[in-house]
């Protein structure tokens, strides 16, 4: 297959960039490959919202600048900083006029407040903002006849150089693999953007869906990309402790916004004790406060009390985080509800410029999957899908320009060759696979979540190499899976993190090692 555009991942990145070059020139042919069905994401479990300046008679461009660098704790860009909140309000705009449409209050947007922001700034769809969005989208997507959608494939590996015997130092597409009949499809392409979120699955506990798995990541590195800050993973401070479905469910900081006390199991509101701002510090303040807290008491977890937020607010502002503790008997306002921090956000990833194209031409990374230098060692509350619309807007204008240029030619493209992993003996299930997913799972969260020790990764660093050892044989030895796919790509991304931690001497922001405090 060929395509001028190829877009792998499906959430607000992959599809408002899609969006963008599909408006501006019907001619271009877009792919879009969705690794579940293209509504599943990141972006659909997003419940706070977008952090945009709206109300200038209270907020300004210059609060929203510095609580974004103070979340960062020293290490964003500024230049970055200063472009995304200036440009976010037009971003807004574009994505109310594709269709999303925002609470409200007395005709103007209605804000609310987050960890780590002086003024209500935060736009949303009442609790569930991330899954507004992602249906609005993809209503959108489906109104271009230059779109072309892939569903249930994953991505093997990008193609370069390495398979090209012409060498134009470029990303001429990627080999993805279809999920039902686990057959490898090459796709080639002028440009590629990687839209594939984080790899929130590599830990035991975390916000994020389990397709989560790094792909985009894992990709690149082997693709020799350069990658930038990827030890700094933020654990979102209250998810909920029961498992919903299987998953690990979300509560909101919109909720402790509104009003919502952590208490430890002895009734006691801690936060005093860490932050002067209390529970609305930012999310590693408050993660590690939660986590020493559970440390020193029998219960793995604390509470949030939301007493003081009365039942109307609940059912109108937090409609789904109310039905969901409702199903496990937990009764808001007047129960308290169970939460522990949970892995949520990679706040490093591909390095790429102001335009999401990374140090490999033709390859852009825009979303989690990107270090644009705009979160730092700590994203604040909200920045996200602020940082995907307005860094998609900017690699759209930028990819429209490179197609005018001069590229290889079709037959260049036809010569790439197929993937050459088919003639391995096949396989059914493997159980190996499960297990040494379950393993990583472990070792990342003992080692390497919110505290970390130089002894500790060591010792992931030693176990993570016979992990991937035994991926490998399993690699070379069967025909590639797409759960052998996602443990590759994981194994891969867990080694880096652990590798460029420990090239880490000073504590900032949600990195800690314990031996520097």
């Amino acid at each position: 297959m060929f395509t001028d555009v190829l877009i792998i991942g499906t959430g607000i990145s992959g599809l408002s960039f899609a969006i963008k070059l599909a408006q501006n020139d019907p001619g271009i042919s877009i792919t879009l490959i969705s690794k579940d069905q293209v509504s599943e994401g990141n972006t659909k479990y997003a419940q706070g919202g977008i952090a945009v300046v709206s109300d200038f008679e209270k907020d300004s461009f210059k609060k929203h600048i510095q609580d974004t660098l103070l979340a960062g704790d020293g290490t964003c860009d500024r230049e970055v900083v200063k472009f995304v909140v200036e440009e976010g309000k037009d971003r807004l705009k574009e994505l109310i006029k594709w269709g999303s449409q925002f609470d409200t209050q007395q005709e103007n947007l209605h804000l609310v407040k987050e960890g780590g922001h002086s003024e209500k700034r935060v736009v949303h769809y009442k609790d569930h903002t991330g899954l507004h969005i992602q249906q609005v989208l993809v209503n959108k997507i489906k109104s271009f006849n230059n779109i072309k959608i892939l569903e249930n494939h994953t991505l093997v590996d990008l193609i370069t150089d390495h398979h090209s015997k012409e060498k134009y130092k470029r990303c001429y597409g990627a080999y993805v693999i279809s999920k039902e009949e686990e057959s490898i499809l090459k796709i080639s392409s002028k440009i590629t953007a990687l839209c594939t979120g984080g790899a929130g699955s590599l830990y035991a506990h975390s916000t994020n869906p389990p397709i989560a798995t790094g792909d985009g990541l894992g990709a690149a590195y082997r693709a020799k990309v350069h990658m930038d800050k990827l030890p700094y993973v933020q654990f979102h401070p209250t998810a909920l402790y029961h498992k919903v479905n299987g998953n690990t469910f979300l509560i909101t900081e919109a909720v402790r916004g509104a009003g919502g006390k952590l208490r430890n199991s002895l009734g006691e509101c801690f936060m005093d004790n860490y932050d002067p701002r209390k529970e609305l510090a930012p999310r590693d303040i408050v993660a590690r406060a939660i986590q020493k807290e559970i440390q020193k008491q029998k219960e793995k977890f604390v509470y949030l009390d939301s007493c003081n937020i009365d039942s109307k607010t609940w059912k109108n502002r937090f409609p789904k985080i109310y039905q969901t503790c409702s199903k496990l008997d937990i009764h808001l306002p007047q129960d308290f509800i169970p939460v522990v921090p949970a892995a949520h956000y990679f706040c490093g990833g591909i390095k790429v410029n102001t335009k999401s194209e990374s140090n490999l031409k033709g390859l852009y990374a825009i979303g989690e999957c990107s270090a644009t230098g705009l979160h730092g060692a700590n994203r604040l509350a909200s920045n996200s899908l602020l940082e995907a619309l307005v860094f998609s807007h900017r690699a759209a204008l930028d990819t429209i320009d490179s197609l005018k240029k001069k590229l290889p030619d079709s037959l260049f493209y036809e010569a790439l060759p197929e993937w050459n992993g088919d003639s391995y003996s096949n396989s059914v299930e493997i159980k190996e696979i499960h297990q040494l997913r379950f393993r990583l799972q472990e070792v990342m969260s003992l080692h390497v979540g919110i505290f970390k020790t130089t002894k500790g990764l060591k010792k992931a660093d030693l176990e993570m190499i016979e992990i991937y050892k035994k991926i490998q044989k399993i690699y070379n030895q069967h025909k590639l899976t797409n759960g052998l796919c996602e443990l590759r790509n994981m194994v891969s991304i867990a080694h880096l993190i652990i590798q460029q931690a420990q090239s880490i001497t000073i504590n900032k922001g949600v990195f800690f090692n314990q031996d520097y405090a």
